[in-house]
């Protein structure tokens, strides 16, 4: 099609172009079929294009884009955009998409929504084949969603009756038979409806009814009552932890020799945000905060980022290691914030620690709930609350690290504690002053020269002469030449 140099955001905006040129063919079934559009991005810079339906009534994009209109061409290296996570399964003797994307050697594919059909498995072959995946921004899944609102809806309801009738589902989405609804706390329930804006009484059938939709509930034919599901009981239960023991954040304090008892906090999900800030306002050390006419007392570190992360751990933990609990450590030299779980495939510990972790959730019905009380934004990691830290409050960037089985994000707060979370030969011999200018490369991308001197203030020798002594270190690598040179982080 052309060879215009395009933007990662410029591809994911044409894939969502290409896709509403989607043909609707009419189905006697009555089943919507999705909107779905496919950019190729050849080595070169080359770039071709294909929706479903183009060429012939049914046909799927990445099969129009790949076999009809490609068929004899080497794609080896190539990155695919497509709108929706390939198909994996066709009726024979059609061919899967994705198995047309491996075959293909296509090196990476970037995915906008998950397909929520029951068929629809295309990531772990994907993953199984060594194909490299990611999803794109939530600003773009949400454009995509809204297209295909009708297919999602149909395509959740029809893996929502392919689990039940095969029991494919983990303890956590499947109903529990022996609780009732009588095992949701009223107040949790309470909380829910307000902070989501819900027009609902928490004793309205209609209510009940919302939450069987979403699978906090499911509705028991043989004996006609609502069971909670276990995302259902870990959000608004009573007593989470009469049944998952592991529904739990520990959390503890210790600043010099003054100890805080070690708290617990282990209510209904949906209660626990509220909570923990609450108490984090109690135990955390008071400073002065002059930036307004009146001297106030606020934390000396900020509640918001705290709050940001506490909650991603919360949502995104992996629920079925047993025993294992998120926890909350903070003293005078870090917070540290612990969670279950490796990051799923589709995001590495470069990606957060790139802050630019894709929207990709291991437990979707506690990601929608959070969402709605808008705890979250169904975006996964806080990434630009955490980006923004170092600018917006002074602080050192934050680390992920993962130690089986926990996902650890620790905030360094002293020059000491920076040097352990950046972890490299040759850092101990950094000032404070110098790990402050260095903050600006620890968030993994190119920095120029002069965007370093505006960060640090440094005269422009002076800059250079640091940016020469780190490189020459290790501590940072070049990129580019002349006047495009740039300067990068060195892991």
């Amino acid at each position: 099609m052309s060879k215009k140099q395009y933007t990662h955001t410029e591809l994911m905006q044409l894939a969502i172009d290409v896709m509403n040129q989607s043909v609707n063919e009419p189905r006697e079934d009555g089943k919507v079929p999705p909107k779905v559009g496919a950019v190729l991005l050849f080595p070169d810079g080359r770039i071709e294009t294909a929706y479903r339906g183009e060429l012939r009534e049914g046909d799927h994009a990445e099969y129009t884009l790949l076999e009809r209109k490609l068929h004899s061409e080497n794609l080896e290296g190539c990155i695919l955009y497509t709108t929706l996570e390939p198909c994996m399964e066709r009726n024979p003797p059609k061919v899967p998409c994705c198995r047309r994307v491996t075959n293909a050697r296509i090196k990476k594919v970037y995915i906008g929504i998950e397909d929520k059909d029951p068929k629809g498995k295309g990531i772990r072959h994907l993953e199984k084949h060594g194909v490299q995946y990611e999803m794109f921004t939530r600003e773009f899944q949400q454009i995509i969603e809204a297209e295909n609102r009708a297919f999602l809806k149909q395509a959740i309801q029809r893996k929502k009756d392919a689990e039940e009738e095969e029991d494919l589902r983990t303890p956590i989405e499947m109903p529990i038979a022996n609780y009732d609804i009588n095992k949701f706390s009223d107040e949790a329930l309470k909380k829910f409806i307000k902070e989501a804006k819900l027009d609902f009484k928490h004793t309205d059938e209609a209510f009940l009814e919302y939450l069987a939709d979403f699978g906090a509930l499911e509705w028991d034919k043989e004996k006609k009552v609502y069971l909670p599901t276990g995302y259902g009981v870990l959000l608004f239960g009573k007593n989470p932890r009469t049944k998952f023991k592991n529904a739990v954040l520990k959390a503890h304090v210790s600043y010099g020799s003054s100890k805080i008892e070690p708290k617990d906090f282990d209510q209904a999900l949906v209660l626990l945000p509220d909570q923990i800030e609450e108490w984090l306002l109690k135990v955390l050390p008071l400073s002065k905060d002059t930036s307004g006419f009146k001297r106030k007392d606020v934390p000396d570190f900020p509640i918001k980022v705290l709050r940001e992360a506490i909650v991603n751990a919360l949502v995104h933990r992996d629920y079925t290691i047993e025993e294992a609990k998120c926890e909350l450590k903070i003293d005078e030299n870090k917070i540290i914030v612990t969670s279950p779980g490796k990051p799923l495939p589709s995001i590495s510990l470069d990606d957060l620690n790139k802050f630019e972790a894709s929207s990709l959730s291991r437990n979707h019905i506690i990601t929608y709930v959070f969402s709605l009380m808008d705890y979250v934004e169904e975006k996964g990691f806080g990434m630009k609350t955490f980006k923004s830290l170092n600018k917006e409050y002074g602080l050192p960037i934050p680390r992920y690290t993962f130690k089986e089985p926990f996902l650890i994000l620790t905030f360094p707060r002293t020059t000491e504690a920076v040097k352990e979370v950046i972890g490299k030969r040759n850092i101990d011999d950094l000032s404070t002053e110098e790990l402050k200018n260095f903050e600006i490369f620890r968030e993994k991308r190119p920095v120029s020269k002069a965007e370093f001197v505006e960060f640090s203030g440094l005269a422009s020798r002076t800059a250079e002469r640091h940016l020469k002594e780190w490189v020459d270190k290790g501590l940072l690598t070049i990129v580019g030449s002349g006047r495009s040179t740039k300067y990068q982080y060195n892991e």
